[in-house]
C-alpha cells in the first residue's frame, strides 16, 4: 500500500504546483510499488523520484527568490536537507550495496510530502497569491513592497509573514 494517495487535502488550487505535487505522489507510488519487486527495480523507481525532486524543489526555490519570500525562511533549507538525505540513499545503494536506506526512507516520505505540501507550501501558494505571481511569466502583478527597518532589538523569527519576536523577553 502506497505511504501517500492523491486527495484533495493535498490540492493547494494552483495547477502548476498542483500538477507537480501529483507528479511526485505517483513517482513516491511507483518507486514504493518497485522496491517491494526488488531492490533493484525500486532504485531504479527512486531515482526518477529524486530527478523529479531535484527539479520540483528548485522550481520553488526559484519561485520564493524571485517573490521575496522570506529569504532567511525554513521552506529553502528544508528542500537542502531532503534531497540531501535523498541523495544518500542512492549513495549507499550503489556505492555500499546497502539497500537499508532505501526501504526505509519511501515509506517515511509520504507522510513527510503531505505535512510539507499542507503547511510549508500551501504558505507559499498563499504568497504567490498575494504577490499575483503569473506561473507562465513568473512575474508578479503586486511585487512586495520593501520591509521597514525593525525596531531596534525586534527580530523577525523568518516567518515570512512579519510577525516579530521581541528579543527583550
Amino acid at each position: 500500500m502506497p505511504s501517500l494517495v492523491w486527495s484533495d487535502e493535498l490540492a493547494l488550487n494552483h495547477a502548476q504546483i498542483d500538477a507537480t505535487h501529483q507528479e511526485f505522489v505517483a513517482l513516491l507510488t511507483a518507486a514504493e510499488e518497485a522496491v517491494a519487486r526488488s531492490v533493484e527495480e525500486g532504485l531504479v523507481a527512486y531515482e526518477a523520484l529524486v530527478e523529479h525532486t531535484v527539479g520540483h524543489f528548485g522550481q520553488e526555490d526559484r519561485w520564493m527568490a524571485k517573490t521575496g519570500f522570506a529569504p532567511e525562511n525554513c521552506h529553502n533549507g528544508q528542500h537542502h536537507q531532503v534531497l540531501s538525505l535523498l541523495k544518500e540513499v542512492i549513495v549507499y545503494a550503489k556505492d555500499k550495496g546497502d539497500y537499508g536506506p532505501l526501504t526505509r526512507v519511501l515509506p517515511e516520505l509520504g507522510p513527510w510530502f503531505a505535512n510539507h505540501a499542507q503547511t510549508m507550501d500551501a504558505i507559499l501558494a498563499s504568497h504567490l497569491d498575494a504577490v499575483g505571481f503569473d506561473f507562465a511569466t513568473e512575474t508578479m502583478t503586486r511585487p512586495p513592497q520593501p520591509a521597514a527597518e525593525p525596531e531596534p532589538g525586534v527580530s523577525h523569527c523568518g516567518d515570512g509573514v512579519g510577525k516579530a519576536c521581541s528579543s527583550h523577553a
